[in-house]
């Protein structure tokens, strides 16, 4: 323990010193700033509380543990430290560099808005509708203020010429095989997630019961984390599926790739949650995935949640498809330079006429 405490108390020095090179010859003015430095703090403390609930190490935050928050004794919270302590962690670390050098986050901070989205509603929900009560008024003002800020971050500037757009979006479905992959994936994609969802609504089907005892018991556990979790995968996943296979098949879908950014930071923490939690030995044995079961268990999860993340690298390193091809409009003329743009027309006009009647009045050109 002294020597985690050393090492500890070591890498935060290193960070302050580094920091404070950083930031001497430029302050950050961009408020989030700040607000990932206080979370990343945070995400230290969390993975301290995972490691201690593994025994690995001990006496730090034992009163908190006992006192503070009963989620994160049961199987989600203890996976929620871990993804909080680790990948959060390391987002937070890369938008705080990003904004040090002035670089571009966008991407970055809408994968960890859906992260952060999907952690924050199972989180709320489950304590309101579970064993684990607690107030979390404060936490939805801070989830909605971190939303709209992150959202109006800096927009990516795409530099494709017309012709590279218009290419990527003549070529026909079979000529995309990447997508069309992605399309046969959605459709499954769905109906799992649909399935699942009607799983924990107490569906009397026999196969929504032989599953929930063959493969998936987790779902039934009293903690009702796993409940919310595949209802809010219902409710919202259900949807972007649909959205998602309309924005392959038609071009011009400029939204494909944050909408993709969001929803594969959503489904990669509720995965990795749900996975953890349903092999986890604080789950009752009675709950945990059999073991013959585990790998079927392993395969369509961790397929369920390495494809919107593939899906989401190919939206946003390949953008072509999903661009709209703007034309080029002619800038207008001011009001005075159009009228005299008519007034010499119609000079021109009086001039053909009598050219044409061989007559050729004088014309008062200063007077039109």
């Amino acid at each position: 323990a002294e020597a985690f405490f050393f090492a500890w108390c070591t890498t935060v020095l290193i960070l302050a010193i580094s920091a404070r090179f950083m930031l001497k010859k430029k302050t950050p003015v961009d408020p989030l700033f700040y607000v990932y430095a206080v979370h990343a703090f945070l995400s230290v403390v969390n993975l301290i509380i995972g490691l201690e609930q593994d025994n690995i190490i001990d006496g730090f935050v034992t009163f908190y543990l006992k006192e503070a928050d009963p989620h994160v004794n049961t199987a989600h919270g203890h996976m929620i430290s871990y993804w909080d302590g680790c990948v959060h962690y390391l987002m937070y670390l890369l938008m705080i560099a990003a904004i040090t050098w002035g670089d571009n986050y966008r991407a970055i901070g809408l994968y960890w808005v859906g992260s952060f989205l999907m952690r924050a509603m199972v989180y709320i929900l489950g304590n309101a509708v579970g064993k684990y009560t607690k107030n979390n008024g404060m936490l939805k003002c801070l989830i909605c203020w971190k939303h709209i800020h992150t959202l109006h971050l800096q927009m990516l500037v795409l530099l494709l010429c017309s012709q590279d757009i218009e290419k990527a979006q003549r070529a026909g479905l079979l000529c995309r095989p990447v997508d069309l992959v992605f399309i046969i994936y959605l459709i499954p994609a769905l109906a799992f997630c649909v399935f699942r969802g009607l799983v924990v609504l107490d569906c009397s089907s026999k196969w929504c019961q032989d599953y929930t005892q063959q493969y998936e018991p987790y779902l039934k556990d009293p903690s009702a984390y796993p409940k919310v979790q595949m209802l809010v995968s219902m409710l919202y996943s259900g949807p972007y599926y649909i959205i998602t296979l309309y924005g392959l098949l038609v071009p011009g879908c400029d939204w494909m790739p944050d909408l993709t950014l969001v929803h594969s930071g959503a489904l990669a923490q509720a995965q990795f949650s749900h996975i953890g939690a349903s092999l986890h030995t604080r789950t009752p044995f009675s709950y945990r995935v059999p073991v013959d079961s585990q790998p079927v268990f392993l395969l369509v999860n961790v397929l369920y949640m390495l494809v919107p993340q593939a899906l989401c690298y190919r939206c946003c390193t390949q953008p072509a498809f999903f661009l709209r091809t703007r034309v080029p409009q002619m800038p207008k003329m001011p009001k005075i330079k159009a009228r005299r743009t008519r007034k010499f027309l119609l000079c021109l006009q009086l001039l053909a006429v009598a050219i044409l009647e061989r007559k050729l009045p004088p014309v008062n050109f200063m007077g039109l």
